[in-house]
């Protein structure tokens, strides 16, 4: 079943591009004409790439790893901070510091200062502070939160990043092309595709057509932590059952063959073990036949 409709790209204004003086000939591929100065997007092309995305970011999540959302224009913050929260993904949608994936250290020590000002709110250590002290504490715990708090549970690089206008986002997508991360992105006709890995062409600014292809990722991610969920309890389901066969499972018994038809034989003594015990016992052992 397709993701979405033509119809439902058509009334999220996803085919309306920028002027046509402001387009990049890179997207020429993905443009379908010029009407009043204006360039059309073919939606059928953007009905191939919504699923070719969504189709490889179903796999990285399915594989347990993280997808950030990076969307720091107006009317796109919003929209997206709410989708990630959903889905438990991390998202910057504030402002891109430079050095976020590149200086990715850095960036960690500074979700750790968060922490530990939090952990001083919680034992008691905050309150024995002056008040002078408790204000700059509380305005530096802010100013982190307002730029890291999205991504204040990632640990580690993330997997791949979905962004909302390449365009303004270029130092995110610059930084990801030197780590090998893959992008998935909204493009729009005045947006260079080339160094982007999933391209969506689509309206960028309409705040419809953006609520609509992040949908459709964040449903493709939804499937994804689906998947892997039903898979961890199948693989738990399996082991329980091997578990319990081994414990049932009765134990193998040695056959005690003198208990039954056929009566066990002592073993015969050997020749030295008769002259040992002869010796012994001061008598002549007894001659084999």
């Amino acid at each position: 079943m397709a993701r979405t409709t033509y119809d439902e790209l058509l009334d999220a204004g996803v085919h309306f591009g920028h002027l046509t003086r402001k387009w990049d000939p890179k997207m020429s591929q993905y443009i379908f004409m010029e009407r009043n100065g204006i360039h059309i997007i073919d939606l059928n092309k953007t009905l191939t790439k919504v699923e070719e995305a969504a189709a490889a970011i179903k796999q990285i999540v399915k594989s347990g790893r993280k997808v950030l959302f990076v969307a720091t224009k107006k009317q796109a913050k919003d929209i997206v901070a709410e989708y990630a929260k959903g889905v438990n993904m991390p998202f910057i949608t504030e402002r891109w510091l430079g050095g976020m994936l590149t200086n990715f250290a850095t960036v960690r020590k500074s979700i750790k200062k968060m922490s530990n000002i939090d952990k001083l709110t919680k034992d008691g250590t905050y309150s024995n502070l002056s008040k002078k002290e408790r204000l700059m504490i509380q305005r530096e715990r802010i100013k982190l939160e307002t730029l890291l708090g999205g991504i204040a549970d990632l640990n580690r690089l993330p997997a791949a990043l979905f962004l909302i206008d390449v365009k303004k986002e270029h130092i995110a997508v610059s930084e990801a092309l030197k780590l090998n991360i893959p992008t998935f992105a909204m493009v729009d006709t005045n947006s260079d595709p080339s160094n982007i890995d999933f391209p969506i062409p689509a309206n960028d600014d309409a705040t419809k057509s953006i609520s609509l292809i992040t949908g459709i990722i964040i449903k493709a991610i939804e499937e994804g932590l689906d998947e892997r969920k039903r898979e961890k309890e199948d693989e738990a389901e399996k082991e329980a059952a091997a578990a319990k066969a081994k414990a049932d499972a009765p134990e193998a018994v040695t056959p005690d063959r003198s208990e039954g038809g056929k009566r066990s034989r002592k073993p015969t003594a050997t020749t030295a073990e008769v002259a040992e015990a002869a010796a012994e016992t001061g008598t002549e052992p007894a001659e084999t036949e």
